[in-house]
């Protein structure tokens, strides 16, 4: 593969990271506190395409005419790097939490847990209510509407589950935080459909078949369809 074609290759490449970091695209795979980092990598490389195709450009005007065979292969590698700029596969979703054990498992629990903020319904993330849930036995939820937001994925007994996506890092270390759906209402939603549940704690809890961690349940008394938010994960 020649300079130039790396160069390309480069300047695609840096391109697409400059287009998902201003478009809110890396969120689908990475932290928001590593944009600036993003940024800078992305910046780098389409100076370094910039200077490589200038030398190259200038030592061929400079050169004394050789034909250098070289093999186009290395063009292939511009396809990679323009799906990435073209196509912006979605955040992980329902396929991706059914194969993972959730998240409760390894969460952070705190000592004592804060009373919750006023607001009806109030507004919670779905870890949040999972370890206060599971860890706090309902104590710091019993007598409040909640609110949560995350996307449909089907449980183990066929049943819908609200589910959310946390990572530490990016999208490879994603797992999924599941709460189970109970009551006489119905989320009839499909799959990978957002969705924001109105409900009270219940005290229900089931075990993750993946690997056997406890997944909490809401009494759900209200639900409707929803855009998915800017930031996919937790």
């Amino acid at each position: 593969m020649n300079r130039r074609a790396q160069a390309i290759v480069m300047a695609l490449l840096g391109g697409a990271i400059l287009k998902a970091c201003l478009t809110d695209v890396y969120l689908r795979y990475v932290k928001e506190g590593l944009q600036p980092f993003l940024l800078g990598a992305g910046t780098l490389l389409l100076v370094a395409a910039t200077m490589t195709l200038y030398y190259d450009l200038r030592a061929g005007d400079e050169g004394h005419g050789h034909d250098h065979h070289e093999s186009r292969a290395g063009w292939l590698l511009i396809l990679p790097a323009l799906a990435v700029l073209l196509i912006a596969p979605p955040a992980l979703g329902s396929y991706a939490a059914g194969q993972a054990g959730s998240a409760l498992a390894s969460a952070q629990v705190e000592s004592e847990f804060s009373p919750l903020p006023p607001g009806d319904p109030v507004p919670l993330s779905l870890m949040d209510y999972g370890t206060r849930a599971i860890f706090d036995e309902g104590r710091s939820l019993a007598g409040r509407r909640l609110r949560l937001i995350g996307f449909i994925s089907t449980g183990p007994d066929g049943r819908p589950m609200l589910t959310r996506m946390t990572m530490a890092c990016c999208a490879a270390d994603g797992r999924p935080i599941k709460v189970g759906l109970a009551g006489g209402v119905t989320v009839e939603a499909p799959v990978d459909t957002w969705v924001q549940v109105v409900g009270v704690w219940s005290s229900r809890v089931e075990k993750d078949p993946v690997n056997q961690a406890h997944v909490p349940y809401l009494e759900v008394t209200d639900w409707q369809q929803t855009t998915a938010p800017r930031r996919p994960y937790e």
